[in-house]
Formats: structure tokens, sequence, C-alpha cells
């Protein structure tokens, strides 16, 4: 027996939220697949320096990312054929996901949130550490200084907080761009280009996350009174 009255408004009204639940969970794997391809974390955290790689924290939040965009977009189908059958199974089965989802995401912001300044910081210090092997002259220098020159040419960017003392060597050593001068002494170095660079990416992280939280604590409400709308409908 079909739903009616206010409950029927309320199944086309899930429908809806569930069709906005899988657009963005489309938006949400497409933006962190193009996080995951941008030309500028990309050249950067593949770099390597001697057997050590760059720091890869940023790419678990990513791979994250990818993967709940994905469900997102099969739970959202799923409450859209739920919600148009009637199923109270089907509506289960959606509110189970939604709740395993949200829990998730939960856990994801986090571990965000606990982890924004440390990804920032492993950067900084992988940079520092190859900049110093780069000045010293050590015995892995020529790929340090490949490293430094990769930081400088993605950021547009020259040396860092801690190396105000080893300006002169810099030139000598031709690790920055000579039109980085300027940048340098307007303090735009490479510690403040990284953090600009994962701080902007983090905040569009954040708030996609507030915005699927906000949509999912509608879709839970909805399909609990769905469910139970129809389960008086079949009563009576």
């Amino acid at each position: 027996m079909g739903v009616e009255g206010c409950t029927k408004c309320i199944k086309y009204l899930l429908f809806v939220f569930n069709f906005i639940f899988w657009l963005a969970g489309g938006i949400i794997l497409g933006v962190a697949l193009w996080l995951r391809h941008d030309s500028q974390t990309t050249n950067i955290l593949y770099l390597q320096l001697g057997d050590k790689q760059a720091p890869n924290t940023f790419y678990v939040g990513i791979y994250i990312l990818i993967a709940v965009g994905a469900v997102m977009m099969f739970v959202g189908f799923l409450g859209c054929y739920g919600a148009i059958q009637e199923s109270q199974c089907l509506l289960g089965t959606f509110f189970t996901c939604l709740v395993i989802l949200f829990a998730c995401e939960v856990a994801a912001g986090i571990w965000g949130f606990v982890n924004k300044d440390q990804i920032a910081k492993d950067v900084k210090q992988f940079y520092d550490q190859a900049f110093q092997q780069a000045l010293m002259g050590e015995s892995d220098a020529s790929n340090a200084k490949a490293v430094v020159k990769t930081f400088h040419e993605t950021l547009d960017c020259c040396g860092s907080d801690i190396v105000t003392a080893t300006f002169t060597p810099v030139w000598k050593d031709d690790l920055c761009r000579k039109d980085s001068l300027k940048s340098y002494f307007e303090n735009t170095n490479c510690h403040k280009k990284i953090d600009e660079l994962f701080s902007g990416k983090l905040y569009l992280i954040g708030i996609a996350a507030v915005v699927v939280a906000v949509i999912m604590i509608f879709e839970m409400i909805l399909s609990m009174v769905l469910c139970c709308g129809i389960r008086n409908s079949s009563v009576y």
C-alpha cells in the first residue's frame, strides 16, 4: 500500500535530499581527485631526499575523501531507490549506511583537526633538511639541490624562517630563482608558502565535510519518519 498525505511529501523530499547527497558525493569525489593530482602538491609530495620520501600524510586524507565520495554516491542511489520503492528494508539499510558514514566522517574530521598543523610541519621539516644538505655540500647535495629547486619553482618562494643567516650561500649555490629576491625580502619564504598551500586545501575539505554532515542529519531524520509512515500505512 502506498503512503499518503504528509508521508508522501516526506518520501519525495527524501528523494530530493538523496539526489543532492548523490551529487555531493560526486563533487567530493571530483574535488578529491583534483587534490590528489594537483600539480603543486604532486610536485612536492613525490620528492625523495636520498632514501627519505616526502611526507604523505596529506595523501592519506585525500584517499579517505575519495572513498567517502564513492560511498556517498552509492548510499545516495540506495536512498533514492528505497524512497521511490517505499521499501522499509532498503530504507533501513540506507539509514544504517548513513550512520556508519557519519561516524566515519566524524572520526576523519577529528583526525584532520589533530593533524592539520602536522601536515605542513612535516613538509617544512623535509624542506629544511634538503636545504641544509644543499648548503653544506653533503654527499647527496645534488639530490638535495634538486629537491630545494622544485620547492622554489613550484611555490615561487625562497628560503625559510631558519635560514636567514645563510642568504649569501643560497645565491652562491643558485638555489633560488633571481625573481624570488623580492619575495624573500617581503617574507614570502617557503615556510609561509607551504602553510598557505595546505591550509587552503584543508579549509576546502573542512567546508565540504560540514555541508555533507548537515545533509546526512536531515536524511537520517527524514528516513526515520518515512519508515514510520510506511509501517503505519501497512498496518491500516
